[in-house]
């Protein structure tokens, strides 16, 4: 690359940019970009094609992006409500569980449990006078 025509870091900048941008934007278009060279003799025709083709394929990427990130989305709004199902079920199942369960069962359960993790809240029996359960 002759730098020595361009008078600052960013006409540089740009210059490499754009050869990348032709040569990035020529495979996604099937090669017909690669016949157009960005030199100092180019017409501003030349240089107007090639914008619009690098804008074409620019959005060709943007596209292909959008669909895949869509596809993606689809996936986890799937997932998550394949979990809010499972996680509904399982939440039905220990309900039913909590009601079928004796009190000397769900005592055995939370000595079970370690510290660190809160007792599961069970239906506490009515105190009786003297502070024993019933």
């Amino acid at each position: 690359m002759n730098t020595e025509m361009y008078q600052t870091p960013m006409e540089v900048a740009v210059y490499q940019l754009r050869n990348f941008s032709i040569s990035f934007f020529s495979s996604l278009l099937g090669g017909d970009v690669v016949s157009v060279k960005l030199d100092n003799s180019a017409s501003g025709a030349s240089v107007v094609a090639l914008d619009n083709k690098i804008e074409q394929a620019m959005d060709l990427v943007k596209n292909h992006l959008m669909y895949a990130v869509r596809e993606e989305v689809e996936i986890l709004k799937e997932q998550i409500r394949e979990l809010v199902e499972k996680n509904s079920q399982l939440e039905r199942e220990n309900t039913l569980l909590k009601t079928l369960a004796s009190p000397e069962q769900l005592e055995k359960f939370q000595s079970r449990l370690s510290p660190e993790e809160p007792a599961p809240e069970s239906p506490q029996a009515p105190e009786a006078p003297g502070g024993s359960a019933v």
